[in-house]
């Protein structure tokens, strides 16, 4: 377990470094600079000196050659310093760390959410003995998949917020402002957990193993759920890891049509003022996001299978 814990460490931190490196490049690849940018938009109302442009540049470091600023950025945010924000001169990981509560909360609340309606919709479609109710509900997960996630969320706030009025249509404030968000979010998100475990759970239920349950008088609602789900839910698990980092991403857009404070409103304004540390700084967030959901979801692989850490073991005893 050791060994199998440590891989998976190794690999998340390659993850991490291969975001933030391709990140740098792909932003200092872009056609001009947060500083100029700035100038150009009127931030200072009018038109700026030139030197007084080149001395911000240089404490920025812009003027510095590339690999230097690479290896002077990577440095630093290995001690946890992402730099600061051209924009307002904020340290970039002070404002990501105040606007990521409410988008953790949200996304949470979605993954919950999401997980649940999933797992019920592929065990009652697997379950079910009509055809007709199997057939609908297995084609609810590709209808969920295919729907824009803005337009479900602006159905939403049409029928539940304006018409029904039950929940709020805006805003941050209370529970009650999480409940439109987080099932926009969790529509598509739930959708494709319930396409994997359904399939997983239709192919599970022919194994023999089942066969051999039944055989011993097990009855279906125990096959289901204490034999077929456990080993059915393996490929679930792996794309609600996947997903987690989806759902950040999601989350900007999400945010904006329910007028939410978080990621997605500083990402929004990031990427109109052409920040770019605070846009590397979002994209190293959803990295680290991705990489600590897969590293539990690494772990929890083994509590379902044992197979996994003996595999591990013969491999390493070879």
């Amino acid at each position: 377990m050791g060994r199998y814990l440590a891989r998976r460490l190794a690999q998340a931190i390659v993850v991490l470094w291969a975001a933030y490196t391709v990140s740098f490049l792909i932003l200092d690849a872009l056609p001009g600079d947060p500083v100029t940018a700035m100038a150009s938009a009127g931030l200072d109302g009018g038109q700026v000196d030139p030197a007084e442009l080149a001395a911000i540049r240089a404490e920025y470091g812009y003027d510095d050659p590339l690999v230097v600023r690479y290896l002077t950025n990577l440095g630093n945010a290995v001690t946890g310093d992402l730099g600061n924000s051209v924009a307002t001169n904020r340290p970039v990981a002070e404002t990501l760390g105040a606007a990521l509560p409410p988008t953790l909360q949200l996304t949470a609340v979605a993954l919950l959410l999401a997980v649940a309606l999933g797992s019920a919709v592929a065990l009652l479609a697997t379950y079910t003995r009509r055809r007709w109710l199997r057939q609908l509900l297995l084609s609810l997960p590709g209808l969920g998949v295919a729907v824009p996630t803005f337009w479900v969320g602006l159905m939403l706030v049409q029928l539940l917020s304006f018409q029904l009025r039950l929940f709020p249509a805006f805003g941050n404030e209370g529970a009650a402002t999480l409940v439109l968000p987080a099932l926009t979010l969790a529509i598509p998100t739930g959708a494709l957990v319930a396409q994997v475990l359904a399939k997983s759970l239709l192919t599970a239920l022919d194994e023999p193993y089942v066969q051999t349950a039944r055989a011993k008088g097990a009855g279906r609602v125990r096959i289901h759920l204490a034999h077929a789900l456990r080993n059915a839910s393996l490929p679930a698990l792996t794309v609600v890891g996947l997903l987690a980092g989806q759902l950040l991403a999601s989350a900007v857009v999400v945010e904006t049509v329910f007028s939410r404070d978080g990621i997605g409103r500083v990402t929004a304004s990031a990427v109109g003022a052409q920040d770019l540390p605070m846009v590397q700084g979002v994209v190293v967030l959803g990295a680290l996001v991705f990489v600590l959901v897969n590293l539990l979801v690494d772990l929890v692989y083994p509590l379902l299978d044992r197979r996994i850490v003996v595999a591990g073991r013969r491999r390493s005893l070879a």
